[in-house]
C-alpha cells in the first residue's frame, strides 16, 4: 500500500467549460465540411438533407442526456467502457474497449489527421496526398500521410506533459472554430441567392437518388428508409465522439454534475451549428452542386460563392483549425479508456500507470502508434464506414444499460436521471436498432467487417483472462 500511495494520481483540473469544449471540439472535425455531398446524392432533396442532420442531432442529444445518468453513477475515468462493464459484464466492456482501440478512436484520429494534411495542401501544395514520397509494390506513402502522422505525434507529446497543456489547446482551438463556423454561416445567409433557395426548397420533401448528371432515381418506401440510413453513416461519423468527456471524468473537478452538463451543452451547440450550416449550403448552392462538389468538399464550394477566390483559403484554414483541435480532444480522451481497462486487468499492464505529469503516457503512445499505422495503410476511411454500425450498436447497448441498472441497482446514487426516461431512451434504442437493421440489409459492407473486428475481441479477452488467472496462481503459490 505504501508504494501505491506514492504513485501519481489523476488531477482534478477540468471544469464545465473544459468539458463542454472537449465535447464540441471532439465532434467537429472535417465531416460537416464534406459529408453533405454524399447525403444529398442519397436523398436528393433539401428537406431530407436537413432531416438527416436533425435525426442525427436528435439521436445524439438523446444519447447524451441519457449518458448523464451513467456519468453521475460512475464518475471516473473510462466512460462508456465502465458503463458497459457495470451494466453487463467485463466481456461486454472489453469488446467495446477493444473496438475503441483497434479502430473507433484510432481510426478517427487517423482520418482527422489526414483531413488536416489534405486541406493544408491548399496552402502548401508540397504536402499534398498526390505527392508520393515512397512507392514499393503495394506500399505507397504520400506527404499528406507523413504530415498527419507528425500532427498525431506532436499532439500526443503535448498531452503527455499534463492535463493543463491539453486543455489549453482544446479550449483555444474549439472556441476559434466555433466562432469561425458561426461566422461562415452568418456570411452565407447574407449571401443567400433567392433563386437558388427557391429552386432547392420548391420540392423539398421528395426523396430520391440524385445522379451526377442531374437525373433522379425513385425509391420504393423501404429503399427510401435504406437511403436515409446510408446517409446517416456520414452524419453520425460527423457527430460522433460526443462521449469523449465521459472518458476523462476522473480529471473533472465536479464529475457528478459537470460531465452531464458538458454532454448537454456540447452536443446542443454542435447540433445547432450542423443544421444551420446545411441550411446555409442550400441558400448559396444548387442541390446538384452540393451533390457533385469537387472531392465532396461542399464547404469549399459554398465559400467560393460567399467569398470568391479567397473562399478556398478561408475554408482550408478553418478545417486546419477544426481538425487540429478535434484530434487533440480525441487523443487526450482516448488514453483514459485504456488506463481504466488496464486497472481492471483487461489491457497492457503498463497502460494502467501514470507518468510524473499524472497522465497515462504509455496509453497515449500506443494509441498514436496504431493511429499512425492506420494513416499509412490508407484504409482508415473504409474502417470507419465499417465501424459506424458497431458504434451505434454500442450506444444502444449502453443506453439499454440504464434500464438494466434501474432494476439491478435501484438504490444506487443517481445525481442526475436520464431526461425523458423511459420514453426518450427507448426512442433512441428503437431508432438505433432500426438504423443498424437497415444498414445490414442495404449496406452489408458497412456492417459485417465491423462486427468481425468486435468478435475478434472475444478470443483475445478469454486469452488475456486465462493468462491473468495463471499469473495470479503463480503469485499465490509463491
Amino acid at each position: 500500500m505504501k508504494e501505491d500511495s506514492k504513485q501519481p494520481q489523476m488531477k482534478h483540473e477540468l471544469g464545465l467549460l473544459d468539458g463542454t469544449m472537449l465535447v464540441a471540439g471532439s465532434m467537429i472535425g472535417s465531416g460537416i465540411f464534406i459529408v453533405s455531398a454524399d447525403i444529398t446524392r442519397n436523398v436528393g432533396s433539401a428537406g431530407w438533407l436537413i432531416a438527416v442532420w436533425l435525426i442525427t442531432g436528435f439521436m445524439t442529444l438523446t444519447a447524451a442526456l441519457s449518458y448523464g445518468e451513467l456519468s453521475g453513477m460512475f464518475p471516473k475515468a473510462g466512460g462508456q467502457y465502465v458503463y458497459l462493464k457495470e451494466s453487463y459484464n467485463k466481456l461486454t466492456g472489453f469488446l467495446y474497449g477493444w473496438s475503441f482501440f483497434a479502430v473507433i478512436q484510432t481510426g478517427t484520429i487517423a482520418a482527422v489527421g489526414v483531413a488536416f494534411s489534405k486541406f493544408t495542401a491548399y496552402l502548401i501544395p508540397a504536402v499534398s496526398e498526390d505527392n508520393i514520397l515512397f512507392k514499393q509494390g503495394f506500399i505507397k506513402i504520400s506527404a499528406a500521410q507523413l504530415v498527419s502522422i507528425g500532427i498525431i505525434l506532436l499532439l500526443t507529446y503535448i498531452n503527455t506533459r499534463g492535463v493543463k497543456s491539453g486543455k489549453i489547446i482544446q479550449t483555444t482551438f474549439t472556441l476559434t472554430k466555433l466562432l469561425s463556423l458561426f461566422g461562415l454561416i452568418a456570411f452565407g445567409f447574407f449571401a443567400l441567392d433567392s433563386g437558388t433557395w427557391h429552386l432547392n426548397w420548391s420540392n423539398a420533401w421528395t426523396i430520391h437518388k440524385l445522379n451526377a448528371d442531374g437525373s433522379f432515381v425513385e425509391y420504393t418506401t423501404v429503399a427510401a428508409l435504406g437511403a436515409v440510413a446510408a446517409s446517416m453513416v456520414g452524419s453520425i461519423f460527423s457527430s460522433d465522439s460526443w462521449n469523449s468527456v465521459t472518458f476523462i471524468a476522473g480529471e473533472m473537478k465536479n464529475p457528478k454534475r459537470d460531465v452531464a452538463l458538458s454532454l448537454f451543452f456540447g452536443t446542443m451547440i454542435v447540433t445547432l451549428i450542423y443544421v444551420a450550416a446545411n441550411v446555409m449550403y442550400t441558400a448559396v448552392l444548387p442541390l446538384h452542386d452540393i451533390a457533385t462538389a469537387d472531392k465532396d468538399r461542399v464547404a469549399v464550394a459554398a465559400s467560393h460563392e460567399i467569398f470568391g477566390h479567397a473562399g478556398t483559403v478561408i475554408i482550408a484554414l478553418m478545417i486546419m483549425v477544426s481538425t487540429f483541435g478535434c484530434n487533440n480532444g480525441l487523443i487526450f480522451a482516448g488514453a483514459r479508456v485504456y488506463y481504466t481497462m488496464a486497472k481492471d486487468g483487461l489491457f497492457f499492464k503498463r497502460t494502467g500507470t501514470l507518468n510524473k505529469f499524472a497522465v497515462p503516457e504509455f496509453g497515449l503512445w500506443i494509441q498514436a502508434l496504431v493511429a499512425s499505422i492506420l494513416c499509412l495503410s490508407g484504409r482508415y476511411g473504409d474502417l470507419l464506414d465499417m465501424i459506424s454500425f458497431v458504434v451505434v450498436l454500442f450506444y444502444v447497448l449502453t443506453i439499454f444499460g440504464i434500464f438494466r441498472l434501474r432494476v439491478s441497482r435501484p438504490d444506487a446514487e443517481r445525481p442526475y436521471r436520464a431526461f425523458g426516461y423511459p420514453v426518450l431512451p427507448a426512442i433512441y434504442i428503437l431508432m438505433g436498432i432500426t438504423f443498424c437493421i437497415l444498414l445490414i440489409v442495404y449496406k452489408p459492407n458497412f456492417t459485417w467487417p465491423g462486427l468481425i473486428i468486435v468478435l475478434i475481441g472475444i478470443p483475445i479477452y478469454y486469452f488475456s483472462q486465462r493468462n491473468s488467472t495463471h499469473e495470479d496462481k503463480v503469485l499465490t503459490d509463491n
